[in-house]
């Protein structure tokens, strides 16, 4: 977490030239500039400006007001991380949703058809940019079938969610395919475990085999997996808002970007931060849930 601080921090200070120049533009003045250096505490010696920073950090959560609109950042975070969160949840369930069924059909299947077909689908699809598969999707299921809104979030009962659902499917096919990867790899190989043929002569369903004993053994180096591709799934997201003209942190980011609102670009950067740390956490905790070894070492 404090190299996360650190590193947003010097968001501001590692932009070639005088930050205070690019957010005025060519026609500022000298004074104009001095007076913007000073706002934003530019002129002040670099461990103060980290100190002044860190402190407002502690007592405000904030990363400072907004240069366009005055708004403290965090209110302007807290606004539209709802949606952004939203489409993140949304992603995973999707993702395991595609990933289980078909990582375990070509399992069971090896070297058929299924297996073939399932070998062969991931590699495509890391091929496919986020953009371009939302923009399929878009196509597809809102201009022609007409089942989705083309853009936006909707306000009507049931609309919101609704208005996730393609966002999330894209960020969810394009997280798929390296987990379909890993964890068919993981079935192969507790599927010829002593303990599964075990509870097989042990006339144990079938159901209940790969349910409780096999996806559970298989899933663990599956969910570290995931929790390394936390920072894809929150970047992924925010360029889909882009792509879904979907007014969360995305849309935020890169309005603030654009107008060089860098306290809004450093909270937000700051927020995406923390929700890898905070997913890679709950990874980890999850992981000792799924194997009790973990607690004590004896999975090392």
């Amino acid at each position: 977490m404090l190299g996360v601080v650190v590193a947003v921090f010097l968001l501001l200070r590692l932009v070639p030239g005088d930050p205070a120049a690019m957010i005025l533009g060519e026609r500022a003045t000298p004074e104009s500039i001095a007076e913007l250096r000073h706002r934003l505490g530019l002129d002040l010696p670099l461990w103060q400006q980290f100190a002044d920073f860190a402190v407002q950090l502690v007592t405000r959560f904030d990363t400072g007001d907004s240069l366009v609109t005055g708004q403290p950042a965090r209110e302007l975070i807290l606004a539209t991380a709802p949606v952004s969160l939203g489409i993140v949840g949304l992603s995973v369930l999707f993702a395991i949703l595609i990933a289980v069924p078909l990582a375990l059909a070509a399992a069971l299947g090896k070297d058929g058809w299924a297996d073939h077909l399932v070998r062969i689908l991931p590699a495509v699809g890391l091929g496919m940019p986020l953009f371009w598969i939302g923009l399929l999707l878009i196509i597809v299921f809102a201009v022609q079938l007409r089942w989705f809104p083309v853009g936006g979030v909707g306000s009507g009962p049931g609309e919101p969610l609704r208005s996730l659902i393609l966002p999330a499917l894209a960020v969810a096919l394009g997280l798929a395919p390296p987990l379909i990867r890993s964890l068919r790899s993981q079935l192969l190989e507790v599927l010829d475990a002593d303990f599964v043929t075990t509870l097989r002569a042990a006339r144990i369903p079938e159901r209940r085999v790969l349910g409780r004993h096999v996806l559970r053994a298989a899933a663990l180096p599956t969910l570290t997996l995931l929790s390394v591709n936390a920072a894809y799934l929150i970047g992924g997201t925010l360029v889909v808002e882009k792509v879904f003209g979907i007014g969360g942190l995305g849309t935020l980011l890169f309005q603030s970007i654009g107008s060089r609102d860098f306290p809004v670009v450093q909270g937000v950067a700051l927020f995406c931060a923390v929700l890898v740390v905070l997913v890679t956490t709950l990874a980890g905790v999850l992981a000792t849930l799924l194997d009790p070894r973990l607690r004590t070492g004896g999975g090392r």
